[in-house]
C-alpha cells in the first residue's frame, strides 16, 4: 500500500498545479475550452448545421447556436440511440445515461461519449481524492475500501451498439477490473435494481471490511447505514467502521441530513465532503473543508454560460460567459461539453460566493420553486430556514416537500409543508413560527405577501408518519440512485400524492 500510496501522491500533486494554473487563468481556460470542443466537433452534423469552422469568437457562438433543453435535442438523440454517428459528437455514442430528474416523469438518455467518461466523469473522481488528501496528508483513506451506494439501474442495451443504465451503472461497466479491490460492494451487486435487496447484499459484504470512506446521495446512503445498524445491533456506525473517515456526497443538499450522519457516525473526525455531479457532468468539487461552496472546475471539457434567473422567462433572455457573472445572483446554468451537448439548459441554479477562483453553490431547479402568489420561493431559501427552524426548536428533519395552497372564495393562499421529522421539534407551532420569520427574513417577496397576512397566511405544517417519504418514491419508483425527493413545486401535485397515500396507508394523521 505504501508503493501504490506514494504513486497516487505523485499524480495527485502534479493535478493539483494544474488545479490551481486554471483556478488563476479561469476566463483564458474556459475560451481555450470552447474552441477545442468546436474544433473537435466542426465536422459533425451539428458542427456542419451551425457552421463551426467560421467561429471565432465566443459572441459567434452565442448568436448562432441556439439554447436549447432536453426536448429540443431529442430527435437528435433518438438518432444516436439507432447507431448513427457523428451527430453531435465525433464518432459513435455508445453509452446514454437514463435520468428522470423530478422535474420531468419522462425518461431522458443523456449522450456520454468516452471523451467525457474519461475527461470528466472519471477525471472528477480522481480530483476529489486529489483534493481530500491534499487537505487532510496524514489520511488513511487509501488503507481501506469505499462503500458506493450507486444507482437502480443496471445496463440494458437498445441495440447492439448502443447501451443505457443509471450514470453510475455506467460508470461501473467502465470502470478496470482492479476498481473492486479498492471499492465494495463488487459490480454485480452495485448493479442489483431492487434497492432493498441490493442493501441487504451490501450489509452483508461489507459489515467486516475495512470501510474507510462512504460515497453517493445523503438520503439513500442514511436508510444504508440506519438499516446497517439495524442489521450489526451497533449503537453508531463507528462500531462497525471504526476507521471510516469521510463521506463524499452529491445530488441534493446536504445540509438537512448533517445532524442525522452526526448522530450515526459520532466523530468530530468525520469528514464531509461535496461534489455536484450529474448525468450531463462532473461541474464542481469542494475543495474547502471550512466552506461548503464548491469550485467549478474549468478543464473537464465543458463550458459555461449562465442566464440570471430574473431573465429566465424573457422572450429575449442572455446567457453570460464567467467573466460577466456576479456574486449572490441566481443563475441558470447552460454548459456546452465533449459528451455533445451544446448550449444545453440543464435545469440547475447556482450563485456565486466568489470569484477568482470561481466558486458556487447550488440553489435549485428552474422548475422547482414555489411562485404562485409573486413570492418567488426557491429551494436554497427553504433549506435555509428549515435550518434555522430546526436549530431553535431541536428538530431534526428526515425529509420534506412543500407547495401552494390556492386561494379560494373564503380564504388566503398559503404554503403547505409536509415534513417527515426525525425528531419532532418542541413546540409545532414555534417551528413554524421561526420558518416564517426567516423566510421573511431571507425573501422579500415572500415577506411583501406575508405582510399583515393580506395575500399569505402563515406556512402549514403537516407532520408525516414515518417511512411515507420512502413508501411515496418507492411507489413511483424512484428509490436509490440519483432519484430526489421533489423539495419544491408550484402546483399540488406531489402534496396531494402524499396525502392520499398518507390517508390510504398509514392513516388520516397530522
Amino acid at each position: 500500500m505504501t508503493i501504490i500510496t506514494s504513486i497516487v501522491n505523485w499524480l495527485n500533486y502534479k493535478r493539483i498545479y494544474e488545479i490551481d494554473l486554471f483556478k488563476k487563468h479561469p476566463i483564458e481556460t474556459q475560451r481555450e475550452v470552447l474552441f477545442d470542443l468546436l474544433d473537435e466537433a466542426r465536422d459533425t452534423e451539428i458542427g456542419r448545421r451551425y457552421d463551426f469552422r467560421t467561429i471565432s469568437r465566443e459572441q459567434d457562438f452565442k448568436e448562432r447556436v441556439p439554447i436549447r433543453n432536453y426536448e429540443a435535442y431529442s430527435a437528435d438523440i433518438d438518432r444516436l440511440l439507432k447507431g448513427e454517428k457523428n451527430i453531435l459528437w465525433p464518432g459513435e455514442t455508445k453509452w446514454f445515461a437514463k435520468s428522470s430528474g423530478t422535474t420531468n416523469d419522462k425518461s431522458k438518455f443523456i449522450p456520454v461519449s468516452k471523451q467525457s467518461l474519461e475527461e470528466v466523469h472519471f477525471r472528477g473522481f480522481k480530483d476529489v481524492l486529489a483534493m481530500y488528501l491534499k487537505n487532510n496528508p496524514e489520511s488513511r483513506v487509501l488503507y481501506g475500501k469505499s462503500l458506493t451506494l450507486g444507482g437502480s439501474h443496471r445496463v440494458n442495451s437498445f441495440n447492439n451498439n448502443s447501451y443505457y443504465g443509471d450514470l453510475s451503472a455506467i460508470l461501473i461497466e467502465n470502470t478496470p477490473f482492479w476498481s473492486d479491490f479498492i471499492r465494495i460492494p463488487p459490480a454485480e451487486v452495485a448493479l442489483i435494481e431492487e434497492f432493498d435487496e441490493k442493501v441487504a447484499k451490501i450489509i452483508e459484504q461489507s459489515r467486516d471490511e475495512n470501510v474507510t470512506s462512504l460515497a453517493g446521495v445523503p438520503s439513500w446512503n442514511l436508510v444504508l447505514l440506519q438499516r446497517v445498524l439495524e442489521a450489526t445491533g451497533k449503537k453508531n456506525i463507528l462500531e462497525v467502521w471504526p476507521n471510516l473517515e469521510v463521506f463524499i456526497h452529491g445530488g441534493i443538499k446536504f445540509d438537512p441530513y448533517r445532524e442525522q450522519y452526526r448522530q450515526l457516525i459520532p466523530s468530530e473526525l468525520m469528514n464531509y465532503m461535496e461534489t455536484y455531479n450529474a448525468s450531463e457532468g462532473f461541474f464542481a468539487i469542494q475543495d474547502n473543508p471550512e466552506s461548503n461552496d464548491l469550485l467549478l472546475m474549468l478543464d473537464y471539457g465543458i463550458y459555461y454560460e449562465f442566464i440570471p434567473m430574473d431573465e429566465f422567462h424573457q422572450e429575449n433572455r442572455r446567457a453570460i460567459s464567467l467573466d460577466e457573472v456576479e456574486l449572490d445572483k441566481n443563475y441558470a446554468m447552460v454548459i456546452s461539453t465533449n459528451g455533445g451537448l451544446w448550449r444545453y439548459l440543464i435545469g440547475d441554479t447556482v450563485k456565486f460566493t466568489q470569484r477568482y477562483p470561481f466558486k458556487i453553490k447550488i440553489t435549485g431547479r428552474t422548475k422547482h420553486f414555489i411562485n404562485a402568489f409573486g413570492e418567488e420561493l426557491i429551494i436554497d431559501n427553504a433549506e435555509e430556514a428549515l435550518k434555522v427552524a430546526c436549530e431553535r426548536t431541536s428538530a431534526i428533519i428526515r425529509e420534506y416537500t412543500a407547495g401552494p395552497v390556492f386561494m379560494s372564495q373564503n380564504s388566503r393562499g398559503a404554503h403547505q409543508w409536509i415534513i417527515e421529522f426525525d425528531q419532532l421539534p418542541d413546540e409545532l407551532d414555534h417551528f413554524v413560527s421561526v420558518l416564517d420569520g426567516t423566510l421573511k427574513t431571507l425573501n422579500s417577496d415572500y415577506e411583501a405577501k406575508r405582510h399583515k397576512s393580506i395575500t399569505l397566511d402563515p406556512p402549514r405544517v403537516t407532520v408525516a408518519p414515518e417511512g411515507l417519504f420512502y413508501e411515496w418514491m418507492k411507489q413511483r419508483g424512484k428509490i436509490g440512485g440519483q432519484n430526489k425527493i421533489p423539495r419544491l413545486a408550484n402546483d399540488r401535485a406531489y402534496l396531494d400524492e402524499l396525502l392520499d397515500l398518507q390517508k390510504k396507508n398509514f392513516g388520516n394523521q397530522d
